[in-house]
C-alpha cells in the first residue's frame, strides 16, 4: 500500500461534523494561498466548501484569474488540467481524487481523433475546410490538437458563439466528444439535421461515405454523457400529463428529442438562472445531473417552487462523486504540511497548444 493510500485511510471513519470542522480549519490556516473550485455537479458536502462554484466556463475563468498558490479543483480530471493550463507556472493545480474522470471525455482520445483527421484528408483538405472544436469535457491533448489545427474549445454556455466563430472561418466543424451538444447547438443555429453526420470512431472513415462527408457541415463525434443519455422524451410526456402547467428545462448534452420537447435548453448556469428567475409556485422538470437538481429543489422550495429530476432512475456523475470530504480533507491537510498531493501537470508543449484553443474560446465568450 502506498504512503498516500495509508494517509487517506486515516480519514475514512471520520464523521461529517469532524470532516467539516477540519476542512474549515485547514482553509482558514491556508488563507489566500488556497482557492477551492467546485463544479455544480459536485456532492453537497464538498460543494459547500468551494470558494467559487459554477459551470466549466465560469470555473475556467476563475482558474485563469486566481492568485492562489494552490488551486484545488473539486470536479474531474479535465477541469484540473484546464486550471493547470490557464494558471501561472508557480501555481499548483490539484485534483483531490485522481480517479475522478469523465466517461464522455474518454470516448475521444488523441489517437482516434488524429486518425479521423487523416482519413478526412482522403476526401478533402481538413486544415482548410474543417475547424476542430472540442467540448471542454476532453483531455488536454485534444485541446492541444485543436490549438495546432486552428481550432477552439467550447463549453455548453458559449457553444453557440463558438460555432459562429468556427463557421466564419471554415465551412465545416469536427465536433467532439459529445454529439448531442454539437447537434443541438448547430440545429439552433439553422444547420439542418441532414447536414450533420455522426463519426463512428470504431469504423473506417467513421462509417461515412465520401459524399456524406462532403455534404456535411457538422461532423459529430460518436460520444455522449452517460448521465444525460438517461433522459427520454417519454419522461417529459409523463410529466406534462401530470402537470400541464409545468415547465421543462434541459442541458444540451441531452438528446435532440429531449431538447426539442423542452421549454428551455441551456448550461448548468442557465438552468439555475431560469429557475431562480421564475415565478413563485412554478413547477420544473430538470434534465441534468442529480446533485444540482437536488440543490435547486432545496434552494427554491421556500418560494413554493417544485423542482423534479427528469429520470425515474437515480443517475449522477459517478466520477465527480469520487471527490468526497475525506479526499478534500486529505488534500488540505497535506498542504498544511507543505506536501501537495495529486498535482495535475500538463506537459509544457501540450499546455501551450491547448492554451491557444482555450484563449480563443475565452476571447469570444460573452
Amino acid at each position: 500500500m502506498s504512503t498516500s493510500a495509508i494517509e487517506i485511510q486515516q480519514f475514512i471513519q471520520l464523521d461529517e461534523k469532524e470532516l467539516d470542522a477540519r476542512i474549515i480549519a485547514a482553509k482558514k490556516t491556508l488563507g489566500e494561498r488556497l482557492v477551492i473550485l467546485g463544479h455544480h455537479y459536485q456532492r453537497e458536502e464538498v460543494f459547500r466548501h468551494a470558494d467559487f462554484s459554477g459551470d466549466s466556463l465560469k470555473l475556467s475563468r476563475e482558474a485563469a484569474n486566481s492568485q492562489a498558490e494552490y488551486i484545488v479543483f473539486c470536479g474531474v480530471h479535465f477541469m484540473a488540467e484546464v486550471a493547470d493550463i490557464l494558471s501561472r507556472p508557480d501555481q499548483i493545480a490539484i485534483l483531490p481524487d485522481l480517479s475522478a474522470g469523465c466517461s464522455m471525455a474518454d470516448m475521444a482520445n488523441l489517437a482516434n481523433v488524429e486518425r479521423a483527421w487523416k482519413e478526412l484528408s482522403e476526401v478533402l483538405e481538413p486544415d482548410e475546410t474543417i475547424t476542430p472544436m472540442t467540448y471542454i469535457n476532453s483531455a488536454a491533448d485534444l485541446k492541444a490538437f485543436c490549438g495546432r489545427h486552428g481550432g477552439i474549445v467550447c463549453t455548453s454556455t458559449n457553444a453557440p458563439h463558438v460555432v459562429d466563430w468556427a463557421f466564419a472561418r471554415r465551412e465545416k466543424i469536427l465536433f467532439f466528444p459529445d454529439q448531442h451538444l454539437g447537434r443541438n447547438t448547430a440545429f439552433n443555429k439553422g444547420i439542418a439535421l441532414d447536414e450533420m453526420v455522426v463519426w463512428d470512431y470504431e469504423l473506417p472513415m467513421g462509417g461515412l461515405t465520401p459524399e456524406e462527408i462532403k455534404k456535411a457541415k457538422m461532423i459529430l463525434w460518436k460520444g455522449f454523457c452517460s448521465v444525460h443519455q438517461m433522459f427520454k422524451p417519454e419522461h417529459i410526456d409523463r410529466f406534462k400529463e401530470k402537470y400541464p402547467e409545468g415547465k421543462v428545462v434541459s442541458h444540451p448534452e441531452s438528446s435532440f428529442e429531449v431538447c426539442q420537447k423542452s421549454d428551455y435548453v441551456g448550461s448548468t448556469e442557465y438552468i439555475i438562472n431560469v429557475i431562480r428567475d421564475s415565478e413563485p409556485g412554478t413547477r420544473w422538470l430538470v434534465g441534468t445531473e442529480l446533485n444540482l437538481v437536488n440543490r435547486l429543489h432545496e434552494q427554491f422550495k421556500h418560494e413554493g417552487k417544485n423542482v423534479h429530476f427528469m429520470s425515474p432512475t437515480v443517475c449522477m456523475c459517478s466520477t465527480m462523486f469520487r471527490i468526497d470530504p475525506q479526499h478534500l480533507l486529505w488534500t488540505l491537510e497535506n498542504l498544511l504540511e507543505g506536501k501537495p498531493v495529486n498535482q495535475i501537470k500538463v506537459e509544457p508543449i501540450e499546455a501551450e497548444q491547448a492554451k491557444l484553443a482555450l484563449e480563443r474560446m475565452l476571447e469570444i465568450s460573452p
